[in-house]
C-alpha cells in the first residue's frame, strides 16, 4: 500500500483575518490608551499649554480625574480598533496573500489604511471628544456615558479622518509590512524561513524574535509620528470643535497663534503609543494565528 498523502496545511480563512485583526488591536489599545489620551489633551491645550510637558499634563489629569482618568474614552478607543484595525489588517492580509512584491504590499497597505480610516472615523471622532471632555469646565462637559451614547449625539465628520488615516498608512506601511513579514517568519518551516538578521536586512530583502519586532515598530512609530502629527493635530481640533471649522483655518490658526512647532504637540505620547501599539498588535495577532492553526 502506498503512503497516505499528508493533509494540506491548515489555512486561516479570510473572515478570520478581520476578527483577529480587530481583536489584536483592541488588546494592544488596552495597554497604550493613557498615551493616546495624553496626546489628545496636549493637542488641544492651545497657546496656554506651550510650555507644558507630557509629565505635567499626566500629573494634572491624575490630580483632577484620578488614575482612571488616563483611561477616559476607553470604550471609544476599543470601538475604534474594532472598526479601524479590523478593516485595515483584514483587508491587508486578504489582499497581500496574493502578492509577493514588496512595493505592491506597500500599495495594498495604503489602500487598507484608507479603508480602515473611513470605517473607523466615527469611532475616532467619538474618542477625541470623550478624551477631551475632562479638560472642559463642568458646564461645558459633554458627559458621554459610553461610545454609543456619544455616537448618537453628533454628526460624524469623515473626510479629514480618511485623509489623515491614509497619510498615516502611507508613511508607516513599509515598516509595518516589514514587521508582518518578520513576525510571520517564526511559523514558517525551516526551508521557507527568510531568516532576517535585523530590520534593515528585512527592509532591504523584501529574524524572528521580540527585539526585532520592537525595533521595526519603533522605526515605524517614529516615521509616522513625525510625518503625520501636523495632519493629526488639525484633525483632532476639527473633530473636537462644536461647530464646523475649516481645516485650513485651523492649520493657519495653530501656526499663527502657537508657532510652527505646535504642529508637533503631543509628539512624545504619540510616539510611545504608536510604536508599542504596533508591536503589541502584531504579537497578539501572531499568537491568535498560531492558536487557530494549532486547533
Amino acid at each position: 500500500m502506498g503512503d497516505k498523502k499528508a493533509p494540506p496545511p491548515k489555512k486561516i480563512p479570510g473572515y478570520m483575518n478581520f476578527i483577529f485583526g480587530g481583536t489584536s488591536g483592541m488588546l494592544a489599545t488596552s495597554v497604550v490608551q493613557p498615551a493616546d489620551l495624553l496626546k489628545t489633551r496636549m493637542q488641544l491645550l492651545g497657546p496656554a499649554g506651550k510650555n507644558m510637558s507630557t509629565i505635567t499634563v499626566a500629573k494634572d489629569i491624575i490630580k483632577k480625574e484620578g488614575p482612571l482618568g488616563l483611561y477616559t474614552g476607553i470604550s471609544a478607543a476599543l470601538f475604534r480598533q474594532a472598526t479601524y484595525t479590523t478593516g485595515r489588517l483584514g483587508v491587508f492580509n486578504v489582499l497581500s496573500d496574493n502578492y509577493k512584491s514588496f512595493p505592491v504590499k506597500i500599495g495594498i497597505g495604503v489602500i487598507a489604511g484608507a479603508f480602515g480610516a473611513f470605517v473607523g472615523t466615527p469611532a475616532e471622532v467619538t474618542l477625541i471628544r470623550m478624551t477631551a471632555d475632562g479638560r472642559l469646565p463642568p458646564e461645558k462637559k459633554r458627559n458621554y456615558k459610553h461610545v454609543f451614547n456619544a455616537l448618537a449625539s453628533f454628526p460624524v465628520k469623515i473626510g479629514i479622518g480618511v485623509i489623515a488615516g491614509a497619510f498615516g498608512a502611507f508613511v508607516g506601511t513599509p515598516a509595518e509590512v516589514t514587521l508582518i513579514r518578520m513576525t510571520a517568519d517564526g511559523r514558517l518551516p525551516p526551508e521557507k524561513k527568510r531568516n532576517y538578521k535585523h530590520v534593515f536586512n528585512a527592509l532591504a530583502s523584501m529574524g524572528d524574535g521580540l527585539p526585532l519586532h520592537f525595533t521595526a515598530s519603533m522605526i515605524s512609530g517614529l516615521i509616522t509620528s513625525v510625518a503625520s502629527l501636523p495632519v493629526d493635530i488639525v484633525k483632532t481640533r476639527v473633530q473636537n470643535a462644536a461647530k464646523g471649522t475649516g481645516q485650513l483655518t485651523v492649520l493657519m490658526g495653530v501656526i499663527k497663534n502657537e508657532g510652527v512647532l505646535a504642529l508637533w504637540n503631543g509628539f512624545i505620547p504619540t510616539y510611545f503609543k504608536i510604536g508599542p501599539h504596533t508591536v503589541l498588535t502584531f504579537i497578539f495577532l501572531e499568537q491568535l494565528n498560531t492558536l487557530y492553526l494549532s486547533l
